[in-house]
């Protein structure tokens, strides 16, 4: 039996929001969004630990694990919040609708669209006394949709989400289909958003999306990432901008002028490589070669002196042998990668890959993640030794209890510094320089 739709428990108390979320940094930043909306209606937003009216959980769907994991949580947040309005909303949400809506206790379904929509379909639900599901067809969605702004947002970095949708269907991504077809921000609102952002006191602004890369692709000629780039930098008082993933075929010779010819961008790039074999490349569907993305590397760094690369890595995809993985690892090793992120492969229902007959084993996978784990260990030492000794700018993001700073440079690289000598304490959102030490990294 469905839970009952909760009563407010009294008048005099401002209801309670509850947010779980799931997944990537495009996720993160749409619960803060929502949380932002609901505050707007006299909402007060706690910790999933606490008593809560309503529970939004904001789903991931990137692998079977990620829907495995999606609902697990919807069934603990159920659980813990007994007699709550119920909300799933997310990719997961996107894809599987009705398996959503058959969880004892799932009260509304939303997607990954409509979402400013959500207060309406709660009072409905309470009204109704019965589950809903107010997903729409992704296909359907024409335009970028706007959310609140963030007001309350307490880290030190920001992100501001310039672009929604993904047209380039890799033979192992659900993403499309959760995320629906390409749609930019209009210029107007992110330059608007990134100026208030600054002026509450943000010294960085991540760019971030789902295919950034193709920002303005549906804007007209007019628009595109460079332009938006080069008029983002032009905001007083902003000290950093960094750009999140970019696909490797849309480093335009445009793009990288606008990343290179301004010290307020981040000399940090995430470009996602996916496998060191041409062979496994194009059975991913991926729309470069090697020797493309080399060629690209050799530009990149040409015009960035110093340059971060940090990048992705699918490792164990059907079909990979011994020598598509060893290609991988002396790729890899030739790259001087500042940071891999290592994934072991991993099935999705719905897409090409996951019905290739020729899977590779789980013991094979574990053996080729801790392989090249290795590699990116080196790799990653190797960049970030080659600043010590200089000086480098920190932002501080967190200070322990012992009164040492934590944070990051430019470049991405972590840090540690110590306590003040002076007696007095670090600020979290302080932009400071030092000469980099063995003792200040964290590696």
């Amino acid at each position: 039996m469905q839970s009952p739709i909760f009563e407010p428990r009294t008048t005099n108390i401002k209801p309670r929001v509850c947010f779980v979320t799931l997944g990537c940094k495009v996720n993160q930043t749409e619960s803060e969004a929502m949380a932002q909306l609901f505050r707007e209606a006299k909402y007060q937003v706690v910790e999933s630990s606490e008593e809560a009216d309503v529970v939004v959980v904001n789903t991931c769907t990137v692998t079977n694990t990620g829907d495995s994991k999606s609902r697990q949580v919807i069934r603990r947040m159920i659980k813990a919040h007994p007699g709550s309005v119920v909300v799933v909303m997310g990719c997961y949400a996107q894809t599987e609708p009705g398996e959503v809506l058959n969880i004892e206790g799932v009260d509304l379904v939303l997607g990954t669209q409509d979402r400013m929509q959500v207060l309406d379909w709660i009072e409905r639900v309470k009204a109704e006394r019965k589950p809903l599901n107010a997903v729409r067809g992704i296909w359907e969605a024409e335009e970028f949709e706007e959310l609140p702004q963030l007001s309350e947002e307490h880290r030190t970095r920001v992100f501001l989400k310039i672009q929604e949708g993904c047209n380039q269907f890799c033979t192992y991504c659900i993403i499309p289909y959760a995320r629906g077809p390409l749609r930019s921000r209009l210029p107007e609102n992110a330059i608007a958003e990134a100026r208030r952002l600054v002026e509450a006191g943000y010294p960085e602004i991540v760019l971030t999306g789902i295919h950034t890369g193709y920002y303005g692709q549906d804007l007209g000629a007019e628009w595109n990432l460079a332009r938006l780039v080069r008029e983002l930098v032009k905001i007083p008082g902003l000290h950093r901008l960094r750009l999140s993933s970019i696909e490797p075929m849309e480093y335009t010779p445009e793009l990288i002028e606008s990343i290179a010819s301004s010290h307020k961008v981040c000399p940090h790039v995430h470009m996602p490589l996916q496998s060191g074999s041409d062979q496994v490349l194009a059975r991913m569907r991926r729309p470069y070669s090697l020797h493309e993305y080399r060629d690209l590397l050799e530009k990149l760094h040409h015009q960035i002196p110093d340059l971060a690369v940090t990048t992705d890595i699918i490792v164990g995809f059907p079909g990979e042998t011994e020598e598509d993985h060893a290609s991988t690892l002396e790729f890899v090793k030739s790259c001087g990668f500042s940071a891999i992120h290592v994934f072991p492969y991993s099935k999705r229902k719905g897409t090409p890959a996951a019905d290739y007959p020729d899977q590779v084993s789980k013991k094979l996978k574990e053996q080729r993640v801790k392989d090249l784990m290795a590699v990116a260990r080196v790799s990653q030492e190797a960049f970030v030794r080659g600043f010590v000794g200089k000086p480098v700018e920190v932002l501080i993001e967190w200070i322990d209890p012992k009164g040492c700073a934590l944070g990051h440079t430019p470049h991405y690289i972590q840090v540690k510094i110590p306590p003040r000598d002076d007696g007095q304490v670090w600020v979290a959102r302080q932009l400071v320089t030092v000469i980099l030490e063995e003792g200040h990294l964290l590696i």
